[in-house]
């Protein structure tokens, strides 16, 4: 409990969706976790794992390198590189990644709407994560410090965030279970003077292995720091015959399940993992009325051959939209 009101007292003002900045920290680049629903916090035995939950830092990421590549919304480019090294038995192991994301051209307009040149964007991030087994139990806790720049144009932002975690593992047991506080710190200077909130989120997962079925559950309890994430959808909203628009209500179970993100991976031990996740709050929020959009469900498999481990996911977002991951797992140690 003491953990869990330190992490509360760090960011007193609570942020969800678009309402802060850096808002790509929020955007996963594992095709593994996006495609078991893009919220996964207890992969560990994945290198990447630790840019989302620092207490999954240990020795048997030791060695590894992960690159990864999408093709995200709108030609966004968003991709991350990371390793994780053991330093020694007695100290531990570390984990460093970046991260990076390219909006591409834009086209600038001034208030009157006239076009006033192409001009860039870019955000990056460097990230530096340790973790600690507390002596005599299944308690693992660790932390990332994240240094941030953005870029807009000629204005630029720079900020400094740090990651916390709990994880209880066990490799004797079916199941694992975690708490996570992610972003928790400030912008050091502002793109235009003003400062800005950043995309704070404390987040509850776990997963269970079925004991007779080569069969892996997740879930995950996102933004628990804001209760209340219900966003009316524009497509559920209905007008009357004097053109009175009501907007859609969400009640307290619809708000509920937008708080869940489950996946599953199948033979998750196995050279070939076949996986699958479901995300309710984007599946909520992209919905169209009438139309199967299948948004919120992403899927994907890993290949497993010698030292390589190639990963790919398949997301949906909306009836037109969708994107695809690409992870590239390679292990130093093995020739």
């Amino acid at each position: 409990m003491l953990f869990i009101s330190i992490l509360f007292s760090i960011e007193g003002a609570s942020q969800v969706g678009g309402e802060s900045v850096y808002q790509f920290l929020n955007l996963s680049t594992s095709a593994r976790q996006i495609a078991l629903g893009g919220e996964v916090l207890t992969l560990i035995d994945d290198v990447n794992q630790p840019i989302w939950n620092p207490s999954t830092i240990n020795p048997e990421i030791d060695n590894k390198v992960s690159i990864n590549y999408s093709s995200y919304l709108a030609s966004i480019n968003i991709g991350s590189f990371s390793y994780a090294k053991l330093i020694s038995r007695r100290f531990g192991t570390i984990q460093t990644s970046i991260k990076y994301l390219d909006y591409g051209t834009l086209i600038g307009a001034d208030n009157q709407g006239n076009e006033t040149g192409d001009f860039g964007a870019s955000d990056l991030a460097f990230s530096f994560g340790y973790a600690r087994n507390l002596p005599w139990t299944n308690l693992f806790f660790g932390a990332n410090i994240k240094l941030i720049n953005s870029s807009i144009s000629s204005y630029t932002s720079f900020g400094i965030v740090a990651d916390f975690g709990v994880l209880y593992y066990s490799p004797y047991k079916n199941y694992s279970f975690t708490i996570v506080a992610r972003n928790a710190g400030r912008q050091i200077t502002s793109y235009d003077g003003t400062y800005e909130k950043l995309p704070f989120k404390v987040s509850l997962g776990g997963s269970y292995r079925l004991e007779y079925v080569p069969l892996k559950w997740y879930f995950t309890l996102d933004n628990l720091q804001h209760w209340d994430v219900s966003e009316p959808n524009p497509s559920e909203q209905t007008t009357d015959l004097e053109g009175n628009i009501t907007e859609e209500e969400i009640g307290f179970i619809g708000n509920t399940f937008r708080h869940f993100v489950i996946g599953a991976e199948l033979f998750p031990e196995s050279a070939i993992n076949i996986r699958m996740g479901y995300n309710f709050r984007r599946a909520a929020e992209l919905k169209l009325q009438n139309v199967r959009t299948f948004g919120g469900i992403s899927f994907g498999f890993g290949i497993k051959m010698n030292k390589l481990k190639f990963n790919y996911a398949y997301s949906k977002f909306h009836s037109a939209t969708n994107a695809s991951t690409f992870s590239l797992q390679i292990d130093l140690d093995k020739r």
